[in-house]
């Protein structure tokens, strides 16, 4: 399987996705797209990868994409560095820092008793990575970070192996064990810390206590991965069913907008000015910024 990457497109009807002609394939291994996430500092948009962390081209989205950040002239998706490590978690945790976890590119593992990379940092757009904790005993299969008040970062981690929520308060140096919870994705509140969601097999799960406890979130539909809006781009909730439907709440009352008429792998709301979400599935990446009526792709895989 290999990529076409997109140098220009237009928006499509509901569920599908363009390709764009005169395109060149790139051989790399996209089937497993495990995160995304857009850098407002830089501009990156990255997908978080089985082979490494890659750059995604944008080029072929309007200005309201990450409107005031600059936009990499990449035309193909490039993977930064060479590096493939598997990476399971991954997030954006602030402007020009990176989260990640997963397990070692098997170029660079050098003891294979330490499997796992537990938690680490790159502040130079993937191109390098420090280790800040749990190295070598924790996968972290999903990852989410929020601002705290003294100015740290609160990391939320899902521990697979564990099964365990886990919470870090000085941006991922030390961890406290939080709710044991069978998750799929995970979404912390930037406007309130203690507030995080997760989907699970019984439905769209709240904690309001910073991962202690959870209950159902009554109304919510039943969700494969979830995403909370930033506050200067409406606030709330937006998330994907198992067929691809996009789905926001709006106050309490949640609404069906769109879909990609596919089973999603990965996706992400982008903030800002505008509201963009990006997803991955077995077609490629696609953005949307009417939460899923139209759909630009921006990565197509070729068959």
């Amino acid at each position: 399987m290999g990529i076409i990457a997109l140098t220009g497109c237009a928006a499509t009807a509901p569920g599908s996705i363009a390709v764009a002609p005169d395109t060149d394939p790139v051989e790399n291994a996209f089937e497993h797209v495990h995160g995304l996430g857009a850098d407002p500092l830089t501009g990156h948009t990255y997908a978080a990868t089985h082979q490494g962390v890659w750059l995604i081209p944008t080029s072929v989205l309007p200005d309201t994409y990450l409107a005031g950040a600059p936009r990499a002239d990449t035309i193909q998706p490039v993977q930064i560095a060479g590096r493939a490590q598997d990476t399971m978690g991954f997030t954006v945790a602030a402007p020009g820092q990176l989260l990640a976890s997963g397990h070692p590119d098997p170029a660079e593992q050098t003891d294979l008793d330490l499997p796992n990379l537990g938690l680490i940092s790159s502040t130079d757009g993937a191109s390098s990575w420090t280790a800040l904790s749990r190295e070598g005993l924790t996968d972290f299969h999903d990852l989410d970070a929020v601002p705290l008040d003294d100015g740290s970062l609160r990391v939320y981690g899902y521990d697979a192996a564990a099964g365990e929520i886990s919470v870090s308060d000085d941006s991922g140096l030390t961890w406290s064990s939080r709710a044991v919870l069978e998750l799929r994705d995970l979404s912390a509140d930037p406007s309130q810390a203690d507030h995080l969601y997760a989907t699970t097999a019984s439905g769209l799960m709240m904690s309001i206590d910073a991962g202690r406890s959870f209950s159902p979130l009554a109304g919510a539909p039943a969700l494969l991965l979830v995403d909370t809006v930033s506050a200067d781009a409406g606030g709330g909730l937006v998330g994907l069913d198992p067929s691809g439907g996009i789905w926001r709440q709006d106050a309490e009352t949640w609404t069906q907008t769109g879909t990609t008429g596919r089973t999603p792998e990965a996706f992400t709301a982008v903030g800002g000015s505008s509201l963009w979400i990006l997803v991955a599935d077995a077609t490629g990446i696609a953005a949307s910024d009417d939460y899923g009526v139209t759909w630009t792709a921006v990565v197509s895989l070729s068959s």
